[in-house]
């Protein structure tokens, strides 16, 4: 199997991916196709361990930075994130995993590749800890506009994924809205509940913003703009209970104290949050595989990021969208037949 990968991607660029893709290929037996600019690449190699890693360099004169916006990705033909997708887009890559430009990621793959056919919006999803395993969120930021027949689809696809890369079996789809009773919510998160309660999925009925970590649903659907605020409050909610945290803990020595004595236990808690566990957001319904990883990611996210790619691939999950998106025979502009 091969993947390719955004080196110039992530907060950190070359120093960061290089080292997460070597150490993916070694861990998963995979082939990593580094993309990005070939000197850098080469010098990042150089003060690397490169024992028992296959990978190939592939040149891409061009990067597009964390903050550019579409005139970039437009322009930027020859960037790392393009020539990336271009090589999904002609087979010589099953795979392509990113840790840069989020909205540069999500434009240029659907231009490139396109949605699966009867997919109208490829949807980020996001898998996210819980009390009792972990919850697909979806959507997380592509789709800022939803209709309730997209969000239908995200359910399916949600389905779908639990299913292939997690073995859940007939997983709970439930739907993101401001409160558990069918009255609330706007239009959207009604017409989408009356779409989900005559489908063949498990609905379990609206959650609020306050169930993403219960572990009530497997899947939460939602549309981009909603799901995108969700996770990024919770996300800052996270990390100040960290800093207030440590703050707390040095303030005086029967606090320094008990953190010492609890230190294991924390270190536990922290994994199961920790973003660089999970790897990153994928397109789901996409016409070929891209992960997106965190911006902040370190080499173990990075290497978390490929072997998603990889479950993705072995999973069969596109094919078992496609098969499934085409048993509810919707045409392309979102008109169910």
């Amino acid at each position: 199997m091969k993947v390719a990968v955004d080196v110039m991607g992530g907060d950190f660029g070359p120093s960061v991916t290089v080292s997460g893709a070597l150490s993916a290929s070694r861990e998963y037996q995979l082939e990593v196709m580094l993309v990005g600019i070939e000197d850098l690449i080469k010098q990042e190699l150089e003060h690397l361990d490169c024992s028992g890693a296959e990978f190939t360099i592939v040149n891409a004169t061009e990067s597009i930075g964390m903050g550019e916006g579409i005139l970039s990705f437009r322009r930027k033909k020859k960037s790392s994130i393009v020539v990336g997708i271009q090589l999904v887009k002609a087979k010589e890559a099953e795979a392509f995993v990113s840790t840069g430009n989020t909205g540069a990621v999500v434009f240029s793959s659907r231009r490139v590749l396109g949605a699966i056919e009867g997919v109208d919006r490829p949807a980020l999803s996001l898998l996210i800890p819980t009390l009792s395993g972990s919850t697909l969120l979806t959507d997380v930021g592509a789709n800022v506009n939803c209709n309730a027949l997209h969000l239908e689809q995200f359910a399916h696809m949600g389905r779908i994924f639990m299913e292939s890369i997690l073995g859940i079996e007939n997983p709970r789809i439930a739907l993101m809205s401001i409160g558990e009773e069918l009255v609330k919510g706007n239009d959207l998160t009604r017409e989408a509940y009356d779409l989900l309660t005559s489908s063949s999925l498990n609905f379990v009925g609206n959650v609020e913003g306050r169930d993403i970590y219960s572990g009530k649903a497997d899947v939460i659907v939602s549309d981009g703009f909603t799901g995108n605020v969700a996770l990024k409050t919770s996300e800052g909610v996270i990390d100040t209970l960290e800093k207030w945290a440590r703050t707390e803990i040095m303030k005086n020595i029967f606090a320094k104290v008990g953190f010492l004595l609890l230190k294991r236990h924390l270190k536990k808690i922290y994994k199961r949050v920790d973003y660089s566990e999970y790897g990153g957001a994928h397109l789901l319904g996409l016409n070929g595989v891209c992960i997106i990883g965190h911006g902040r990611s370190n080499p173990v996210a990075v290497r978390n990021a490929i072997r998603l790619a990889r479950d993705y691939v072995v999973g069969k999950v596109q094919e078992k969208i496609q098969t499934e998106i085409a048993e509810m025979k919707y045409f392309r502009n979102g008109v169910k037949a």
